[in-house]
């Protein structure tokens, strides 16, 4: 299973129950978080997962909402006694920003390695991890900005029967089942012989500060949750949000149609907007599955066939 937490809602200044922006993913002990602005280690300290087993924070740009958190987080991971090396995700200049960011941070306990990623128009660029498989898609934001989508890979089920058809040894299947082929007795074993197809993983998307770009539904199809921006809910404001590059509830919900996404979280919300669920109605007009997000909601991702 897959546990999903949007630590914080807001958009461009934390308010006293609403902090700024951030997804964290867990999946098999280990966490990854996108986006860290203000107030970020804050709320997660209220969710309770912890901060040491975070492997990798992604960044979708450098608005001060969704980095300047930064410093704080790394040095609460180093004081909880992390020492494993941490991965940076983000647009090109990551190295110059964090560099500059950990000037307040010098003395961390681990090592951290930077990924700057290129801004190729409809790339579809992808980064594999220990946990997650990361994927990033340019934005029209004004400047670099990158939606991600976090997947985890599940190997081919290990069928029994067909196992115990082949004769072969129990000390063998564990190498078939790993992929590897093996040789008994003079005949060759191969995987495909003992493995079923592939089963499906988990698929999150998270898109923030952008206005639609058509390559969106596509990245995120058939995703098990869509979390997107709705800087406001209000139809009236799509000019005002068409001017500062941002999305409504209308643009994300649908992107969550045209995608096939089985649930879509609104995020991100202008801080005039005291109330996010008070325009929900025109979302579900549109995406019926769509949530008018809070901070620290989460959901838990059961794989289908379990």
């Amino acid at each position: 299973m897959m546990d999903i937490s949007l630590v914080g809602t807001g958009g461009m200044m934390p308010l006293p129950n609403r902090y700024l922006t951030s997804l964290l993913c867990r999946y098999n002990g280990r966490m990854l978080l996108i986006d860290c602005g203000e107030g970020t280690q804050v709320s997660m300290k209220l969710l309770g997962w912890g901060y040491k087993n975070i492997d990798c924070i992604c960044f979708t740009h450098y608005h001060a909402d969704h980095i300047s958190g930064l410093p704080g987080l790394l040095l609460t991971m180093s004081n909880s006694g992390r020492e494993e090396e941490l991965t940076l995700i983000g647009p090109p200049e990551l190295a110059r920003i964090a560099a500059g960011l950990l000037v307040i941070a010098p003395e961390l306990a681990f090592p951290i390695k930077m990924v700057e990623l290129p801004v190729k128009p409809h790339a579809d660029l992808r980064i594999p991890l220990t946990e997650f498989y990361v994927s990033a898609l340019p934005l029209d934001h004004g400047r670099p900005c990158f939606a991600y989508s976090i997947e985890t890979r599940r190997g081919a089920k290990f069928d029994l029967e067909r196992a115990e058809g082949l004769n072969l040894p129990k000390k063998f299947w564990g190498a078939l089942q790993r992929g590897e082929s093996v040789c008994h007795e003079g005949a060759d074993y191969t995987p495909e012989m003992v493995l079923g197809p592939p089963r499906k993983g988990f698929k999150v998307c998270y898109c923030t500060d952008t206005r639609p770009v058509r390559t969106l539904p596509g990245f995120i199809e058939n995703a098990d949750l869509f979390v997107c921006e709705g800087m406001y809910g209000d139809p009236e404001k799509t000019a005002t949000a068409r001017e500062h590059m941002h999305m409504v509830y209308a643009d994300a919900a649908a992107i969550a149609r045209d995608g096939n996404a089985r649930a879509l979280w609104l995020t991100h919300y202008s801080p005039a907007m005291p109330n996010p669920k008070e325009h929900l109605y025109v979302a579900r007009n549109i995406f019926r599955e769509s949530c008018a997000a809070y901070d620290r909601i989460t959901r838990t991702l059961i794989f289908e066939d379990e």
